[in-house]
């Protein structure tokens, strides 16, 4: 492969180089997989499966985490307090997510901060689209927005949170297999600056009270498996 030239592209430029470079058409290029199984790169390779795995579950549970979140906000739960098509939500996400990661930006995933556009009535696919018009516009305004110190974004986040603690009210704080688990849940979100994080610490508090107070049932296998897999995630990669 040629040298690339050495006129500045900024940040954009260079993530499409490096994306080229090291990117899908890197397993193409036969350097790339000399030493990829040999003793030395073994370890390297654990931690790589390791961090995908991770990778998996922040992006999953940061979703589920804003999708109930913001789906609370918005009446749209259904009778089991599940979000209302919540496949169709998170196959959205996922395909958001995939196609982000090829084309080299950021991830494109959901985000809390949709809470704020959700308390202002937003609820249907018409808001969506709009706020994809509104992203499309910022792309050629980004050196402008970057002027925007983040003191003056800090007030938004905050009255973003206080519209996300309407669902807290609803904990039942007579029980504490619900109400330590959503208490740790809320204080670790900021804690780690981790939505999925707070999710990981809340189920691992569940699943141990429950099994210590001798509530546990069939039905909490699933999170057991949840908790098990942040246990993993704490272990092998720091928080």
């Amino acid at each position: 492969m040629g040298q690339v030239p050495s006129f500045d592209l900024g940040q954009v430029g260079q993530t499409f180089i490096d994306f080229g470079t090291i990117g899908v058409t890197g397993v193409f290029q036969a350097d790339a997989w000399v030493n990829a199984f040999t003793g030395a790169e073994i370890g390297g390779v654990l931690s790589a499966i390791m961090l995908i795995v991770t990778y998996c579950l922040v992006d999953m549970f940061d979703t589920i985490g804003t999708l109930y979140g913001t789906a609370s906000q918005a009446n749209l739960l259904d009778e089991n307090g599940d979000p209302q098509n919540v496949d169709q939500c998170m196959t959205c996400d996922a395909v958001g997510t995939t196609v982000g990661a090829v084309a080299g930006t950021s991830t494109v995933t959901t985000f809390v901060e949709s809470a704020a556009g959700v308390g202002a009535g937003g609820k249907t696919g018409l808001t969506a689209l709009v706020v994809a018009v509104c992203f499309f516009i910022c792309m050629f305004l980004s050196p402008v927005a970057s002027l925007v110190p983040a003191c003056a974004t800090a007030p938004a986040l905050i009255w973003v949170g206080v519209l996300m603690m309407k669902g807290f009210a609803k904990v039942d704080m007579t029980d504490a297999t619900s109400a330590v688990p959503a208490f740790l849940a809320l204080i670790m979100m900021p804690l780690t600056y981790s939505i999925s994080n707070g999710i990981g610490i809340g189920a691992i508090a569940y699943v141990l009270i429950r099994l210590f107070t001798g509530k546990y049932e069939k039905k909490d296998i699933v999170v057991t498996v949840i908790a098990l897999l942040f246990v993993i995630k704490f272990v092998f990669v720091t928080m």
